[in-house]
């Protein structure tokens, strides 16, 4: 018992890791380097299936606000930047490893590069912060028992793409099968605001943007992007507690 006991904490150990900005301790049992390639499998399916915006304002806007906050962001990924042609799709999403897609149906929401880099700051940190194999993790240990780990994990099946582009909110079943819980969500904003804010953009945006985002629903449900988020007073609330860091780092960042 004793030697099983040893285990689990060396696979505790091995799981863990220190969010940035926030300092919160994580634990997942997926290893990056897995993430990363079925992110990239998960990525390609999409642009596949998407009608793609490879050039003009609209998307040299997308790449410009994407790269800067890469710049900044606490990892070294192979960055990649898409517009989706979907005005319907008022969303976006980052995939392990970098890989980033704005839907066209969020940038009349976002109105400017500053609203597009809280959307864009927000999608990143997720990915930083690694919550979507926070969420898979939590997955893994309800099925772990019947099939294992290391076969969930194999290959690029069907069934692995299904499962990373539900944990990090790719597609109509976010709100279904893995939608990040509202501690992420929060941690994404706190993340994204010091991202947004150390690539030089307005950090006074934030809560605007997601007094925008709410007035979207019009009262009814909420947009496909907002469907597991916070209740939108308190994620303003909370953007403006956090907004004296951000701006610190503004001026850091010589805005």
């Amino acid at each position: 018992m004793r030697s099983v006991n040893w285990i689990l904490l060396v696979v505790f150990l091995a799981g863990c890791a220190t969010v940035p900005v926030t300092g919160r301790r994580s634990f997942n049992l997926i290893p990056e380097s897995q993430a990363i390639a079925m992110g990239e499998d998960a990525y390609q399916q999409v642009l596949s299936e998407s009608k793609l915006i490879t050039s003009g304002p609209d998307y040299e806007m997308v790449v410009e606000v994407g790269n800067r906050i890469a710049a900044v962001a606490d990892e070294s990924y192979d960055w990649e930047f898409a517009l989706i042609d979907d005005p319907n799709t008022v969303n976006a999403f980052c995939l392990p490893g970098g890989k980033v897609a704005v839907y066209t149906g969020i940038l009349p929401v976002a109105r400017n590069a500053d609203g597009l880099a809280v959307v864009m700051g927000h999608e990143i940190a997720h990915a930083v912060a690694r919550h979507g194999s926070e969420r898979m993790t939590d997955a893994l240990a309800i099925q772990v028992a019947g099939t294992g780990l290391e076969s969930l994990l194999g290959g690029t099946s069907e069934g692995s793409r299904n499962l990373i582009m539900a944990a990090y909110g790719v597609g109509a079943q976010i709100g279904v099968l893995l939608p990040f819980g509202r501690s992420q969500e929060s941690e994404a904003d706190h993340i994204g605001l010091i991202y947004m804010a150390r690539a030089g953009y307005d950090p006074q945006e934030a809560p605007r943007f997601w007094e925008r985002m709410n007035a979207q629903s019009g009262g009814g449900a909420p947009p496909e992007f907002l469907s597991t988020h916070p209740n939108p007073e308190n994620r303003v609330r909370q953007l403006r507690e956090w907004m004296p860091e951000a701006e610190a780092e503004a001026r850091k960042a010589g805005r």
